[in-house]
């Protein structure tokens, strides 16, 4: 009797294809049809599936919203299941929240504790505290107050900041944030070369607030961009294997990964350092020639 209806229960479940997701060129070609289907672009969850399929992302990427406008915020919080921190964290313990358990997290003024991030956010002002926490990375005062004023910020007048989990964003983002090793970086860093036509790809570091500041500037300059983490990322719960920071305008990483799974079904394989391979880590000794397999040859009768 159980038998027979967990038999039955099972028949009325559709059955998942694992054969063709597990064929890069394949699912390509289904990701792009349902490109097609969405009026020429990838979803949001299409997206995050192509990166943790294809680069072997671990981690979501995350939506970040800047709200300037009190009627965007009232409908935000009006038809949003959202959470609001207890007490006072950094910003990048908002984004990292929302990368490892899916929250879609509001963020405040008072319920951001992190000087760096209010400063390049709008929401506090240069002064004295602000100089002194540069001044471990620098020769002496005037130079820490000079590199903290090349900080690019965002105007006046933010409300709030939103981040959640890309795929589950009720918002359109304005920049996407991710965590990966440099190799899956140095992926999409190249097919947004490609998918844009424009060389070199430009990567900028600043002294402190990789994520706050990466994401301002992200934001500003509509460009994106992949550095390092800030120091004691571990130690501040920041990152989790010290991973490296990318960050993207929030309309150009459909692009960069249609692009991918274009060149993919062209190319046999995402991999980039074993061009047409399935994945993008091979990165052995250069791509020694020692390091090759073949089918083996026929016998002679």
């Amino acid at each position: 009797m159980h038998f027979a209806q967990f038999n039955s229960s099972q028949a009325s479940i559709k059955s998942i294809n694992t054969d063709r997701y597990l064929n890069d060129v394949e699912l390509a070609k289904d990701l792009l049809e349902n490109a097609k289907l969405n009026g020429g672009e990838l979803s949001y969850a299409d997206i995050v599936f192509h990166l943790r399929n294809f680069l072997k992302m671990k981690y979501y990427p995350v939506a970040i919203k800047y709200f300037f406008s009190e009627d965007e915020l009232s409908a935000f919080k009006k038809n949003v299941e959202y959470k609001t921190a207890l007490r006072a964290y950094t910003f990048c313990h908002y984004v990292a929240a929302s990368r490892q358990r899916g929250d879609i997290l509001l963020g405040t003024r008072e319920k951001l504790g992190c000087t760096n991030a209010k400063y390049v956010m709008g929401w506090k002002e240069l002064d004295i505290t602000e100089i002194k926490s540069h001044l471990k990375y620098t020769k002496d005062w005037d130079q820490a107050e000079r590199f903290v004023k090349s900080k690019r910020r965002l105007p006046k007048g933010l409300l709030a900041f939103a981040t959640s989990p890309l795929h589950k964003s009720p918002f359109e983002p304005d920049v996407v944030h991710g965590l990966s090793d440099v190799l899956q970086a140095y992926h999409l860093g190249i097919d947004w070369c490609a998918a844009y036509d424009t060389h070199p790809f430009a990567m900028s570091m600043t002294m402190n607030s990789s994520v706050c500041h990466g994401a301002v500037c992200c934001q500003l300059l509509r460009a994106p961009n992949i550095t390092p983490m800030c120091s004691s990322s571990k130690t501040a719960g920041k990152t989790e294997q010290g991973e490296i920071n990318w960050v993207w305008p929030g309309d150009q990483l459909e692009p960069t990964v249609r692009w991918m799974l274009e060149r993919t079904v062209r190319d046999g394989g995402v991999s980039f350092p074993r061009t047409g391979e399935t994945y993008p880590g091979f990165d052995i000794c250069k791509l020694c020639s020692f390091l090759m397999f073949s089918k083996p040859k026929e016998k002679k009768k």
